[in-house]
């Protein structure tokens, strides 16, 4: 699942799990806020945050800044 398409753009599904992590927020919380399922919301949490959209801190992921500034480009 590729979280930034070809044309540097979000995907949907990046785009919801990122709007969601406006406050840091779980996996588990991420999927149920977003109605993804948990693994797809897994998957995409850790290729948002090997591209540096998000990071991990306890558990918990929040978005970067380059994270929030794709997602209010789009806005």
């Amino acid at each position: 699942m590729a979280c930034v398409g070809s044309n540097g753009e979000l995907t949907e599904s990046a785009r919801r799990m990122l709007a969601a992590l406006e406050n840091p927020a779980t996996p588990e919380q991420v999927a149920a806020h977003t109605e993804l399922p948990l693994f797809r919301v897994r998957g995409g949490l850790r290729e948002m945050a090997e591209a540096g959209l998000i990071e991990l801190s306890a558990g918990v992921y929040a978005s970067t800044q380059q994270g929030r500034a794709l997602l209010s480009a789009k806005r």
